[in-house]
């Protein structure tokens, strides 16, 4: 078969690959749907690709004229193997989706019915999800999952993960959760609907496990755009869940989210106590000693560090008969910054909790001389200055040690 050259202008400036669904955006530059909403939407870029101009208003003009020109180019080359592209679906308008709202009002077999026809409009393209944001379809899915309905109205459907849904406010939390919401919806969902953060701690709760799931990553975006007043005392039982959420392990993704809001809210010195007295330090010790993912221990290690600023945090670490051991044998083994967090930790111990019988077990455990190791090896400025702070402190203590620098002893003349 003859190798068939593509037109240069049937070829997305992203992909370089030919069109199925060429748009136009205001900057004049077509595209193919799929790649410029990526750019747009998922990636949350505000300029165009080409001509790098910012976009106030993205809004995507199909481009018939060459839809039908690059259609007609496949029927001409069908022998040479050519597959014509198909007329794509347009993406839906606003009206469509208000009629959809309007007609779930008039039972809960017609909300089911809308919620399956909102989830199939928004697996179609990012247009799709976008309208759906703009003309009131977040506001009635937040109902729904605050409404917290557990009838057993099913539908047979899945998500792309394989979760079945058996009630509206399990569906309503997917599809929520699949629009990923722009930061100023974001923002109103949280202030318009004030009990809606509540209601996901519901579901965190006494929801089922993929629920629990959508319902954590939807906390995580929506305390990121939150404003830092509004995360400075939040209620001991966000951290109960989110600590359970830990324990259960019920996907990376939900651990991975749990463990951000962690540390999004770690910087207020309640939420660390309050996070340490629902047990995060035991869970997260726990799950340092079976990580092996780079991104997950620096995380732990991350969250570990925050906690071991206040008194309780500290306590609950050293309670755990495996904490000093885990963090010391994680210096060196993850990354740089893991190695910074780990030391960091030590330090917080050494200097506000290091009673003698502290600093035998840190000698007995090896934890002295991984900190002299730190000093020889490459584990990053900010380990090893950390590492000489807490040698340097209790030198005196630890003299006898063959490991100990002789400069560092030299401050404590006998």
């Amino acid at each position: 078969m003859t190798e068939i050259e593509v037109p240069p202008f049937f070829l997305c400036p992203i992909s370089l690959e030919m069109m199925k669904d060429p748009v136009t955006i205001p900057t004049g530059i077509t595209y193919d749907r799929e790649s410029i909403e990526k750019w747009l939407f998922t990636e949350k870029n505000k300029n165009c690709p080409v001509t790098k101009q910012v976009l106030s208003n993205p809004d995507l003009t199909p481009n018939h004229t060459l839809r039908r020109l690059i259609q007609s180019w496949c029927t001409l080359n069908a022998s040479n193997g050519i597959e014509r592209v198909p007329t794509p679906k347009p993406p839906v308008n606003k009206s469509q989706i208000t009629k959809l709202l309007n007609d779930a009002a008039k039972s809960p077999q017609m909300q089911m019915k809308c919620l399956k026809s909102l989830g199939s409009i928004a697996s179609a393209c990012e247009t799709n999800k976008r309208c759906i944001e703009s003309s009131g379809g977040v506001d009635f899915l937040a109902s729904l999952v605050k409404n917290n309905n557990t009838s057993t109205t099913s539908m047979e459907a899945c998500d792309d993960d394989g979760f079945e849904f058996t009630n509206l406010s399990d569906e309503a939390l997917s599809i929520l959760f699949s629009l990923q919401l722009s930061e100023s919806t974001l923002k109103s969902l949280a202030v318009k609907n004030s009990e809606f953060i509540d209601s996901l701690l519901n579901v965190l709760r006494v929801g089922c496990d993929e629920s629990r799931a959508y319902a954590v990553l939807l906390l995580n975006s929506i305390l990121e755009v939150e404003e830092p007043t509004q995360l400075v005392a939040l209620k001991l039982e966000f951290f109960v869940e989110l600590v359970q959420i830990l324990h259960d392990q019920i996907s990376p993704k939900a651990s991975k989210a749990a463990l951000q809001l962690l540390i999004n809210v770690g910087p207020w010195g309640q939420n660390r106590v309050k996070a340490s007295e629902a047990g995060a330090v035991k869970v997260l010790v726990d799950l340092l000693l079976d990580s092996s993912d780079k991104r997950a221990c620096e995380m732990i290690l991350t969250a570990l560090d925050q906690l071991c600023r206040c008194a309780e945090g500290r306590a609950e670490l050293l309670r755990h008969g495996a904490g000093l051991a885990v963090v010391s044998k994680k210096i060196h083994r993850v990354s740089k910054v893991g190695s910074e967090r780990a030391v960091r930790i030590l330090l917080s111990i050494a200097k506000y909790s290091g009673s003698s019988k502290v600093l035998q077990e840190m000698l007995q455990l090896g934890v002295v001389s991984k900190l002299c190791l730190v000093l020889q090896v490459d584990c990053g400025s900010k380990a090893k200055e950390k590492a000489r702070e807490i040698l340097k402190l209790h030198a005196r203590v630890w003299k006898n040690s063959s490991c100990v620098p002789i400069i560092l002893l030299s401050s404590y003349p006998s």
